[in-house]
């Protein structure tokens, strides 16, 4: 809140300090000295004032229609000549010449405020600075032909020659750089720091271009409709026409042109896209390979030009030895999955809810060449056959159809029946065992029956060895 001292403190505190001053008369008079504290120097300077007072005017025709007007300043030919209010300052010809009842608005240079007839508060340095300002307020333009052109825009800041040179009533403007935001005519809210920067912005009137931050000569440079947009780096968005931008980095997004809604941080990111819109690039000439694709995310890494897609560099090939794998879900976030119990309710046995597995048909498969565009032969389950079996077990997109299958499911299902049939090897195995013991015993317990009848049979053959007759001789006695 602008908060203004009370004219007649101003007026006391003046008579106080000129009182003692009159008691030392100079000699000759001051020349140009007249009543009320007014100076005047020139051919019809403060030729209209009445009871106005400590005004000051050197210069023909300056302050000339200032009646009761007070506190201005006008040095130089038509300096504040149509002026009629207070507290303006004005330096050089033309200074605030059509100034009428506008306040507290400070001119310097030739032309400066030029047309200016009810806007206050605005501050012009420079030759030709706000020349056809008329009831803008609260502009600060410093530089030659800063803010020339501005009427009724209020709240814009120019530092530097040509700075908003041709805004018409755009508001809320900051230029800080020569020729920055040069074209801009009736954006509102652009800020533009570093020569040339925002040169082209709102160049066709339509007003769409607002809300722009450039910071870095040549930034958005060729920005002509596009909102939105924040660029920090030199040429960042160099030649953008888009919206919802945002560029930190040398060239970064340099070639862009219709590509809306692009995030670039990092000297060269996203230095060729120009028509591809949402996308996201992070690191040194990170997405340096997306040129039209859409909602691409590259960090730390080139990408390719894939919709839809997303790279991250220095992970392939790097190997984490005690980690955990990553999931994402159809929301885009990334997690992991956890096994401790301080996680789980209703913790229960799996028994045959893994039998769901029988009726699953693996495949060999390609992808489709938008996909995979070298077609590596695949192995693994379509997602819609699994559904039909377990739909709990498939991954769905945000339109609840199928997408994927839960792997790290079925493999868990996969453990559950290993473990069911290890447990019936394991009894089939003891029974084995058992049998093989007692068939062993058997043999054993037959094999000493065998012997014993081997050894009783040996007795009854050696006793019928000794129990049998002598042989007896045939004599023959032909």
């Amino acid at each position: 809140m602008k908060t203004i001292a009370p004219p007649i403190l101003i007026i006391l505190s003046l008579v106080c300090v000129a009182l003692p001053l009159t008691a030392q008369a100079v000699s000759p008079s001051p020349d140009g000295g007249y009543p009320g504290g007014n100076t005047a120097e020139g051919s019809s300077a403060l030729l209209s004032c009445t009871t106005g007072i400590y005004n000051s005017a050197i210069g023909i025709y300056s302050l000339l229609s200032v009646t009761t007007g007070s506190f201005n300043t006008g040095i130089g030919a038509g300096a504040l000549l149509a002026n009629t209010a207070d507290a303006n300052t004005a330096t050089g010809a033309g200074a605030l010449l059509s100034n009428t009842t506008g306040v507290e608005n400070t001119a310097n240079g030739a032309f400066a405020l030029f047309s200016n007839t009810e806007g206050s508060f605005n501050t012009a340095t420079g030759e030709g600075a706000l020349l056809s300002n008329t009831t803008g307020t609260q502009n600060t333009a410093n530089g030659t032909a800063a803010l020339e052109v501005n009427s009724t825009g209020n709240y814009n800041n120019a530092v530097g020659a040509f700075a908003l040179i041709n805004n018409i009533s755009g508001t809320g403007n900051n230029a800080f750089g020569n020729s920055a935001l040069l074209e801009n005519m009736v954006g509102v809210d652009n800020t533009a720091i570093g020569d040339l920067a925002l040169l082209n912005n709102d160049s066709d009137g339509a007003g769409t271009a607002n809300f722009n931050t450039a910071v870095g000569s040549g930034a958005l440079a060729a920005n002509v409709d596009g909102g939105e947009n924040t660029a920090l780096g030199v040429d960042t968005l160099a030649n953008n026409k888009a919206d919802f931008l945002t560029a930190v980095g040398i060239d970064a997004l340099f070639a862009n042109t219709t590509g809306s809604g692009n995030t670039a941080i990092g000297s060269g990111a996203l230095a060729l896209n120009t028509t591809g819109g949402g996308n996201t690039a992070l690191g040194l000439d990170a997405g340096s390979n997306v040129t039209t694709a859409n909602n691409v995310i590259c960090i730390g890494a080139a990408g390719n030009n894939a919709e839809n897609s997303c790279f991250i560099g220095n992970i392939f090939g790097a190997t984490s030895s005690n980690g955990v794998a990553v999931l994402i879900n159809s929301d885009g976030r990334l997690g992991t999955m956890t096994s401790s119990a301080r996680f789980k309710d209703e913790i229960k046995p799996m028994d045959n809810a893994s039998e769901a597995l029988f009726a699953l048909k693996p495949v060999t498969f390609r992808y489709k060449k938008g996909i995979d565009p070298q077609g590596i032969p695949q192995l693994g389950l379509v997602a819609e056959e699994v559904e039909a079996v377990n739909p709990d077990l498939v991954v769905r997109d945000k339109e609840g159809k199928p997408y994927s299958v839960r792997y790290d499911q079925v493999n868990a299902m996969l453990l559950n029946e290993f473990l069911k049939e290890h447990r019936k090897v394991e009894e089939q195995q003891a029974t084995i065992t058992q049998l093989k013991q007692d068939f062993q015993s058997r043999i054993a317990h037959q094999q000493k029956q065998i012997e014993a009848l081997t050894a009783g049979l040996q007795k009854v053959s050696a006793q019928l060895e000794l129990n049998k007759p002598a042989p007896q001789t045939v004599v023959n006695n032909q």
